[in-house]
């Protein structure tokens, strides 16, 4: 049994973690930390988890996180770096769910989220956990870095157009929509339901935070250079979950609809989280809600040079928490569907 704590257990991706590690018959959740909620019943902050929980949440104590075989981190960037280090020391794996380590290049890191970098050396050793393209790094992890939201939809739409290099990397476009929990469980005027129902806006159209990290992965599958580049508008969509993702590329010669689609069916036949959908299909948020599937449609229209792919996560599970205990599995030898077998919700 694999003895689990959860660092910031109070925001979505923390009891999203709680809501699917609940199922996972090989995981025992045996910490969970808050220090505004300390010593709160998780049942009574989240009833929906009555019966499943006995804990309380906590104040972070890294003796007692140093007593689990694997700590989450499911909370805002900076704060994993005061922690992570010693928990390294004592030999625990560690998944962060915020971007603290996910860049590599740290005045990158520290130019897009406007703070110094408290531990720059632990950015270099941490895997990044997106198994599609990382998975045998992954099972040696003992630090991972788990991707974003956007730049799971986005690169597993791309990813295998640059492995074949039939598209020009240098004109990338992704237009990318996300439910209002990717803005987390904090209370802000431009979240409220009232400004937002009824409601579709881009945001961040100048740079967004994201970018660097998804242009990191891209050009590691497109050789190792620095040949991508992208433009990246999201957006805010008035519903809860989900990631809907419209990337367009250029493509550098003539490759027919057949076989792109066959391109993409190839890449991903043996991944069990990524559904390539049929030629025609244009994939819906809600067919991925609450699971850890990306499901992706690739249409080349009127036959020209454009390619479109259209890929859709929920941003909470495949984006985040599903994704952490998927690279959970992968890390600790287990099937990698443990815990995340169940399908969308519908309606």
């Amino acid at each position: 049994m694999i003895k689990a704590a959860i660092v910031g257990g109070t925001g979505y991706t923390g009891v999203e973690l709680l809501r699917l590690l609940a199922g996972h018959s090989q995981v025992e959740v045996a910490a969970i930390t808050s220090r505004a909620e300390a010593g709160t019943p998780v049942s009574e902050l989240f009833p929906s988890l009555r019966g499943h929980y006995d804990l309380k949440f906590s104040v972070p104590d890294v003796a007692q996180l140093a007593e689990c075989d694997v700590v989450f981190f499911a909370t805002p960037h900076g704060v994993a770096q005061a922690q992570v280090p010693e928990l390294i020391r004592r030999g625990v794996r560690v998944i962060d769910l915020s971007a603290d380590f996910r860049i590599k290049d740290i005045p990158t890191w520290e130019k897009w989220y406007a703070q110094a970098h408290a531990c720059p050396e632990l950015a270099g050793e941490a895997v990044y956990g997106l198994p599609e393209v990382n998975r045998e790094q992954i099972a040696g992890a003992q630090l991972l870095a788990c991707p974003g939201c956007y730049p799971t939809a986005i690169q597993l739409g791309f990813i295998p157009l640059l492995e074949a290099g039939v598209i020009d990397p240098a004109s990338l476009v992704a237009n990318a929509a996300s439910g209002a929990s990717g803005a987390g469980r904090q209370g802000k005027t431009d979240l409220l339901f009232a400004e937002n129902n009824d409601s579709f806006r881009a945001y961040a159209a100048g740079g967004h935070r994201h970018l660097p990290e998804i242009e990191q992965g891209l050009n590691l599958v497109n050789g190792g250079g620095s040949d991508v580049r992208m433009t990246f508008v999201p957006h805010l969509l008035p519903m809860v979950r989900g990631i809907h993702a419209t990337l367009y590329s250029t493509l550098k010669s003539d490759v027919s609809q057949d076989a792109l689609q066959q391109l993409f069916e190839q890449r991903y036949a043996n991944e069990p989280f990524v559904d390539v959908m049929p030629a025609g299909s244009h994939p819906q948020t809600r067919s991925v809600r609450g699971t850890n599937m990306c499901r992706i449609a690739v249409l080349r229209p009127q036959g020209r040079d454009t390619v479109v792919v259209l890929s859709v996560i929920d941003n909470l599970a495949k984006g985040a928490s599903a994704q952490a205990i998927q690279n959970m599995n992968i890390m600790f030898g287990l099937n990698e569907n443990q815990g995340l077998e169940s399908p969308a919700l519908l309606p």
